[in-house]
C-alpha cells in the first residue's frame, strides 16, 4: 500500500461501504459473522484487497469465503456507484490471519511466563557456589605484616639459605 493519501481514503471509504453491504444487502445464508478489518487500494487506484476475520467454525469460514467470492460483483458495483471514481477497483477478499497470530502469540507468552515462574522458584532455593563476592579486594594499609613474621636477610620461613636451600650453621 502506498502513502497515497487518496488512496488512503478511498480505502477507508470501500471498508465502510463493503461492510454495510454486508450487513444490509448480501443475503447468502453461507456469510456467517464476518468483519472486514482493513482495506488496501494499490497506487494507481484499480485493486483494492479486503481483509476479514469470520467468527466460527472452519467450516464457516470457508462458507464466508464462498459468498465472498459470489457477491464480489455486486460489491464492486456499489463501491463504484457510490465512490464515483473513474475505474472502479477490482475487489480480492483475503481472510485475515490476524486472530490465529493473535492466539499463538498468547500462547507463547503464557508458556514464557510458566517459565519465568519456574526460575523464579529455583532461584528463591539457590544459594552461591563460592563466596557471594568472588572478587579480590585490595589489602587495607593496617593490615601490613609485622617485622618479627618475616624471615631474616637471605633465610625462608624454614630457615634454609634462598641460593642453596641447605640450613645454615
Amino acid at each position: 500500500m502506498t502513502d497515497n493519501p487518496r488512496a488512503l481514503k478511498l480505502a477507508d471509504r470501500i471498508k465502510v461501504i463493503v461492510a454495510t453491504m454486508l450487513d444490509t444487502r448480501v443475503k447468502d445464508p453461507r456469510l456467517g459473522f464476518v468483519t472486514i478489518t482493513d482495506v488496501r487500494v494499490s497506487g494507481d487506484l484499480q485493486h483494492a484487497t479486503c481483509f476479514y476475520t469470520v467468527f466460527g467454525s472452519d467450516e464457516e469460514r470457508e462458507g464466508t469465503a464462498a459468498a465472498l467470492v459470489s457477491a464480489t460483483g455486486m460489491l464492486r458495483r456499489e463501491v463504484g456507484r457510490q465512490t464515483g471514481v473513474r475505474l472502479t477497483p477490482t475487489l480480492e477478499f483475503i481472510a485475515d490471519a490476524v486472530p490465529e497470530n493473535a492466539r499463538i502469540i498468547e500462547d507463547l507468552l503464557s508458556e514464557a511466563r510458566g517459565r519465568d515462574a519456574e526460575l523464579e522458584q529455583a532461584k528463591a532455593g539457590a544459594a552461591y557456589a563460592g563466596e557471594a563476592d568472588p572478587y579480590r579486594k585490595p589489602r587495607e594499609e593496617d593490615e601490613e605484616p609485622d617485622a618479627q613474621d618475616l624471615p631474616e636477610d637471605g633465610d625462608d620461613e624454614d630457615g634454609s639459605d634462598d641460593a642453596t636451600g641447605r640450613e645454615r650453621a
